[in-house]
């Protein structure tokens, strides 16, 4: 079968290997779609600070089962799955929260993901289908990130909240955020972007980050007040750092964006606010059955967020294009 590798930053290659087999607790995968998120780019350049190399990317997946040593599911069938193998025995499994284990491994991170033509997974990983396309299945597991995001943050019913990044993960926040009653400001540093975000998901105010005028923009849309909710989800230094000035007193900062370095602010200004700071880290089964929900109940269309397509062949030779500005991608869907 055919396997893409990505050997170090910037560099991916094709190589050959054997299909794998099936056992008692795991069902093999032929590939049919995969999503290019985040980690893989920022593994293709350099920045994921999860990550050794060589590595196989991929776990945003929609797949039909080859094999199967389970009867809940059968060949031939749809699925998804959920990509974060967890001990099942850390502090963090016995409390349910099986999305930070401490000795989690994600695919495509810690081990290798589905960049492939058949993939192993563990059964009890698999998600049915409910009845949602290949493009829907392979965007569940982003999704779910902004599910678990918005439920992260609590929010309540009107709440300014603010979501700076306007990718995938973001504009998945942001329509959770919504569907949990608030009110959502967009901010990013790309005018495309956010006119995407406008033009596409009717978002409630939009921000561009590094305005001369954006704290006061701000302070416009909430009178004053500021969001009492910040969300980050650029995985930019900068804009993280930037982020403790948005709040507002009593205020909650939510962390899904992730980078190599150091957070700094003011202890003063943040003390001052009683101030919340919370990362949101992958997501729970829950959250996984939650958007497939609101997939299935029409709260969120999927098709929305693909923008760019690739076949498997052609992404060692394109993948870095997804990286620049220009081509304004949003997601881009790998067909098999």
């Amino acid at each position: 079968m055919k396997t893409l590798i990505c050997t170090r930053p910037g560099l991916f290659d094709y190589v050959e290997r054997e299909i794998p087999q099936s056992g008692k607790d795991s069902t093999i995968l032929r590939i049919q779609r995969i999503g290019i998120c985040g980690t893989d780019l920022h593994a293709f350049d350099g920045t994921q600070p999860y990550f050794q190399y060589p590595r196989v990317l991929g776990h945003e997946l929609a797949a039909v089962i080859e094999e199967t040593g389970t009867s809940d599911f059968q060949k031939g069938e749809p699925v998804t799955f959920i990509p974060y193998f967890h001990c099942g025995n850390c502090i963090a499994c016995r409390n349910g929260k099986t999305n930070c284990c401490a000795s989690l491994k994600v695919c495509g991170v810690h081990i290798d993901g589905g960049m492939t033509e058949y993939f192993s997974v563990p059964s009890s990983t698999l998600l049915h289908s409910e009845g949602l396309g290949l493009d829907e299945l392979a965007l569940v597991e982003p999704l779910a990130i902004g599910a678990h995001a918005a439920k992260r943050a609590a929010v309540s019913a009107n709440e300014i909240v603010l979501v700076m990044g306007a990718g995938p993960i973001g504009i998945g926040t942001m329509e959770f955020v919504r569907i949990a009653g608030g009110r959502v400001i967009a901010m990013d540093v790309n005018n495309d972007r956010l006119n995407f975000c406008k033009r596409n998901f009717g978002m409630d105010h939009i921000v561009h980050a590094g305005a001369a005028d954006e704290v006061e923009r701000l302070k416009e849309i909430t009178h004053g007040d500021m969001p009492t909710v910040v969300i980050d989800a650029t995985g930019n230094l900068a804009a993280i750092n930037k982020g403790f000035e948005y709040m507002s007193h009593g205020g909650r900062y939510v962390l899904v964006g992730l980078q190599k370095g150091n957070i700094s602010f003011s202890h003063p200004e943040f003390h001052k606010r009683e101030a919340t700071l919370m990362s949101s880290r992958n997501a729970t089964k829950k959250d996984f059955a939650y958007v497939i929900d609101c997939i299935k109940n029409g709260l969120i269309d999927p098709s929305k967020y693909v923008t760019h397509r690739l076949a498997f062949d052609q992404v060692k030779e394109c993948f870095a294009e997804l990286l620049d500005p220009a081509k304004k991608v949003i997601k881009a869907m790998v067909n098999l």
